[in-house]
């Protein structure tokens, strides 16, 4: 089962990732209204085992410390190049809009090609730097979570302290379009689209 709301000011998605079978779940990118996400996962009656996030940038991580309060037992991984980001409101960019967002350290560093089980799922760690420097994307048996690495149409701004586009688009090129063309790609803002439609309109990638 996947489901997704657009949360907070900028709207980035935060998905929730569960086997059914085993009531078992994961949380992606929770970046903002914390209890609002505690209600949701009650209601699909799941145990959060994981907070995965994508990168550290503010508007995918204003959740994490209230979830990890309301959940009790529940892990935070992000990746080695994004770690700082969540103990420094300068490197998450959150200094930069008002605020001064420090969280606690992550619980595990994910590594690329790791794979992280769910009940009887599967969730795969792929390292895509460029929106950041420890960017990443999560491929299940369902969809590719993209993160801010590949949107509809577009792919992740590299203007932000650690972007940088050369790494991007190999990242895509070399990781992303190689899965089959009918793979449900679900980013961290806007709509959900496939490999093949990016393959084939993405205009950064033609």
């Amino acid at each position: 089962m996947i489901e997704s709301r657009a949360l907070g000011a900028i709207g980035a998605n935060c998905y929730l990732f569960a086997c059914m079978e085993s009531k078992k779940a994961v949380i992606i990118d929770p970046g903002a209204d914390g209890k609002w996400i505690y209600r949701w996962i009650l209601e699909k009656g799941v145990k959060v085992e994981y907070i995965l996030l994508t990168h550290g940038h503010v508007d995918h991580i204003g959740a994490v410390d209230e979830l990890r309060t309301l959940l009790g037992d529940v892990q935070v991984g992000i990746h080695a190049g994004d770690a700082a980001m969540l103990t420094d409101g300068r490197k998450n960019l959150s200094s930069y809009v008002g605020s001064n967002l420090v969280l606690q350290s992550p619980d595990f560093l994910l590594q690329d090609g790791q794979e992280i089980t769910i009940g009887k799922q599967v969730l795969k760690v792929i390292a895509t730097p460029g929106h950041s420097p420890g960017c990443v994307c999560f491929l299940t048996s369902e969809a590719l979570f993209s993160g801010d690495t590949l949107f509809a149409g577009s792919i992740g701004r590299t203007d932000f302290p650690g972007g940088s586009l050369d790494q991007l688009l190999k990242g895509v090129k070399e990781k992303l379009l190689i899965l089959p063309d009918d793979t449900r790609v679900l980013p961290g803002h806007g709509e959900e689209t496939s490999i093949g439609e990016e393959k084939r309109d993405n205009p950064f990638l033609i």
